[in-house]
């Protein structure tokens, strides 16, 4: 039986949710020398084979059969989505507006479960943390002082393709919960999704011409940050804590994770501080939790 989230836990947390929001940052640092979509492919065909060899060495989980072909091939195809649009979005925006619209995928996760599946209906309190964090988004988009922020063109079109990124995340949730994939190891789910990742994206990159390489110790430090520590450390601990803690309270203290990549965006890439998009970030924050936190109607 799942127990509730201790100090112990809020610890790991805080710890996991900074290393979260160094992702963006650590994609962005590098991005000059090695295209985004070339770090997450590269980064995800590794850690996919680092999973199956900790999976057949370690855990030895049961994985499910006959899944591969069709719910694997379907999460593994959002994943790769989702991170070529935090890939192409990255060209055009800041890490710190990237990492808050890609943490929208709760509120897309909610409303496709709210579809699916009955026990999953959103009640009255929910949908005003929707309608709270939709307002934070509009807010973010129309209000902010994109056009005055000539370091960083067209970023109205990044933080759109993050949102999508969101979006796909949030699909991705949905497909695995509505599919035979909601009954099978955590550590299956997450090699799909890393295997999807490579698989899909590797050809992008090739056919977009997105290959450049330029070795240098900074682009090794950022591969091997997103590869050991995010892609394999910080998921497999992530499922240790959801078989160990109740689920639902440690999602929420997820949403620590898009803080921490804003204050990261701006000590370490000197990104700007708008004051508008911290008040509609703080908005669409506030209405996802609420959003996470409301029970289920019955």
């Amino acid at each position: 039986m799942r127990k509730a989230v201790d100090g112990k836990a809020s610890a790991i947390m805080v710890l996991l949710c900074l290393i979260w929001g160094l992702q963006q940052v650590a994609i962005k640092a590098v991005a000059a020398d090695i295209p985004p979509v070339l770090q997450v492919s590269v980064r995800s065909g590794v850690a996919a084979v680092l999973v199956l060899l900790f999976t057949r060495l370690f855990s030895r989980d049961q994985w499910l059969e006959g899944v591969a072909f069709r719910s694997g091939l379907v999460v593994g195809f959002l994943f790769a989505t989702e991170f070529m649009l935090v890939a192409e979005g990255l060209r055009w925006t800041s890490a710190s507006h990237m990492v808050v619209f890609m943490y929208t995928a709760p509120l897309f996760a909610a409303i496709g479960l709210h579809l699916r599946l009955p026990e999953e209906r959103l009640n009255p309190r929910q949908w005003f943390g929707m309608a709270l964090a939709f307002a934070g988004l509009l807010i973010t988009f129309l209000l902010t002082p994109q056009a005055q922020n000539e370091a960083i063109p067209n970023q109205l079109l990044g933080d759109l393709l993050g949102l999508c990124g969101g979006f796909a995340w949030g699909m991705t949730t949905v497909a695995v919960r509505v599919s035979r994939l909601s009954e099978a190891p955590p550590t299956q789910t997450l090699f799909y999704q890393l295997f999807g990742g490579f698989i899909f994206l590797m050809p992008v990159a090739f056919f977009t011409n997105q290959i450049t390489f330029n070795s240098t110790p900074l682009v090794w430090a950022s591969l091997g940050f997103q590869t050991l520590v995010i892609s394999c450390a910080t998921y497999f601990t992530w499922i240790w804590l959801m078989r160990k803690y109740l689920t639902g309270r440690l999602g929420v203290l997820s949403f620590m994770t898009p803080l921490f990549g804003v204050l990261l965006g701006i000590l370490l890439l000197d990104e700007p501080l708008e004051p508008t998009f911290l008040v509609g970030s703080a908005l669409a924050l506030s209405g996802l939790i609420i959003v996470n936190t409301s029970g289920k109607q019955k």
